[in-house]
């Protein structure tokens, strides 16, 4: 059983990374469909590598380019596998007008207008957002370099985790197999379901319990934004495909980190 559990957290790591596997692990369809159990769980490790070289970067070289490389990190750790699925919907729902047309336009390996001027927007964005986080006053004695590690495994395991629902609950909209999303749409169980609640809430707990229950509140904004994102793809694709879910986690990592400025500002006792 263990044995198996480790296999299927192998290949979600595989799967969602570009860090190195022991070399029995494969793209077996049916432990990526199991895989998604891992997916926020894969945020810890994005989260947690990235928040490291932010502090070490922070320490030699200032907090502005310490985000700047924490940021270039989970890019490159993760081979910018969500930025791409952002620039693709960018592209295909900026430049299609029918389902047919869209579809074609996301499996363009190119990237065009609306995607680099969608990414160049994200990337300014998160990086500004993480800026004025820093600038806050802290409500106790804690030291904001080591909440910064709990902020950065937060908001890359929740949005991790919005974005696999929705293969939970809405239809795959390709007919072809030519997608990268196809192998985790297929199927997935309860227990695909409760681990990635567990590891998607548990970062956000603790963050509550650390700070103000108040964080909480980030989880109203975050179903927002995945209820309107599931309204917009079925009304223009009748689904989602795997760019869309590349394109929602990347949208839910920007909501985090605002919502932690924005309640951190106005609703945290002590500010």
């Amino acid at each position: 059983m263990m044995k198996n559990e480790i296999r299927i957290f192998f290949t979600a790591l595989m799967f969602y990374t570009r860090l190195p596997c022991p070399k029995w692990v494969d793209h077996d369809p049916n432990y990526i469909n199991k895989a998604t159990r891992y997916f926020p769980l894969i945020g810890y490790i994005v989260g947690a590598i990235s928040a490291l070289i932010f502090l070490l970067s922070a320490y030699l070289l200032g907090y502005t380019i310490g985000l700047f490389l924490s940021i270039l990190t989970g890019i490159l750790l993760t081979g910018a596998f969500h930025e791409d699925g952002f620039a693709d919907v960018c592209d295909g729902f900026g430049g299609g007008w029918t389902k047919v047309k869209i579809l074609e336009i996301m499996k363009d390996s190119r990237i065009g207008a609306y995607g680099a001027i969608g990414l160049i927007l994200l990337l300014s964005l998160k990086f500004l957002g993480l800026l004025q986080i820093l600038e806050l006053k802290l409500p106790n004695d804690y030291s904001i370099h080591k909440l910064m590690i709990l902020i950065f495994v937060t908001y890359h395991a929740l949005a991790r985790f919005t974005a696999i629902t929705i293969v939970f609950t809405e239809t795959y909209a390709r007919e072809d197999l030519d997608s990268k999303a196809k192998p985790i749409a297929q199927s997935y169980t309860y227990k695909e379901i409760l681990g990635a609640s567990l590891f998607g809430f548990a970062p956000l707990f603790l963050l509550s319990y650390v700070l103000s229950w108040y964080f909480l509140l980030i989880l109203i904004p975050l179903f927002c934004l995945r209820f309107f994102m599931i309204r917009y793809f079925n009304k223009w694709i009748q689904g989602y495909t795997g760019d869309c879910l590349g394109a929602v986690e990347q949208m839910a990592e920007i909501v985090v980190i605002l919502g932690i400025l924005v309640i951190w500002k106005l609703l945290v006792p002590g500010y």
